[in-house]
């Protein structure tokens, strides 16, 4: 089931699910709440009142208090690198204050010249995870763009400056439940025309491997988020573009660079 948080033209917030262009309010605060009652959901959502996407303002699906991403996790990127498969993930951190949604903008800074998108798909951490804990996991999917100023990166020989500006971490527009993470196309565009193009089933490390490799580091709170890493063909973006990241059973995150 897709779930998205959204507001109306009279500023009224709600969470709804979603299908095609229709969204069913349901009523719960919060996505992770809503989640928690999918059952009892299932059996009655389609009597609900309605509201049409193209009528909404999307909203931040989740509040994560960190984001988690992974480097170097698909084999057909590794393999465009020339560089050997890793034996454990390699780990990074987004500060929260990076996060947009779906129709924001994405700030250029004045510090970078190289400015790039990484379409990655993203584990929603459903309620608190550790080491005591981690054996059935509580998970969803929504989708992550990892904005990197790649020539800070390279500057600075780690990836806190280059990864962490605000806007560097669009997410959404929706949290996904009941899908194969394991399989899915996963792609970017910008102004059109398609940059990366890739599946799932490359990743090196799946997401349940990688949500236990973190919670046995550190605990995972209730909307905490994990990018999974990205596939080929990364690229840089300019003022004014137009980047969107698709994932097949999820949706499509959209952003203008400004």
């Amino acid at each position: 089931m897709k779930y998205i948080k959204y507001k109306t033209s009279n500023n009224e917030e709600y969470v709804g699910i979603l299908e095609d262009e229709t969204i069913y309010r349901l009523d719960y605060s919060s996505i992770i709440e809503a989640i928690s009652c999918e059952d009892k959901i299932k059996k009655y959502y389609k009597d609900n009142q309605q509201d049409s996407l193209e009528d909404i303002t999307v909203l931040m699906p989740v509040n994560p208090t960190k984001i988690v991403c992974v480097g170097l996790n698909y084999k057909d990127h590794a393999n465009e690198l020339e560089m050997i498969l890793p034996t454990e993930p390699l780990l990074f951190m987004k500060p929260s204050t990076s996060v947009i949604t779906s129709e924001q903008t994405i700030i250029y800074p004045e510090d970078t010249k190289k400015l790039d998108f990484e379409a990655e798909l993203g584990i929603v951490i459903l309620s608190e995870t550790n080491k005591n804990n981690n054996d059935n996991l509580n998970i969803a999917y929504t989708i992550i763009n990892d904005i990197t100023a790649r020539d800070l990166q390279e500057k600075d020989g780690q990836w806190t400056r280059a990864k962490g500006f605000d806007t560097f971490c669009p997410v959404g527009p929706v949290v996904v439940t009941e899908i194969n993470p394991a399989n899915q196309r996963i792609y970017s565009k910008v102004n059109g025309e398609i940059k990366q193009d890739s599946n799932t089933k490359n990743m090196i490390f799946s997401s349940e491997e990688l949500v236990k490799y973190i919670s046995n580091i550190m605990t995972l709170k209730p909307g905490d988020l994990i990018a999974t890493g990205t596939p080929p063909g990364i690229d840089h973006l300019q003022k004014g573009d137009n980047v969107s990241i698709g994932i097949e059973e999820i949706g499509i995150l959209k952003n203008t660079v400004k």
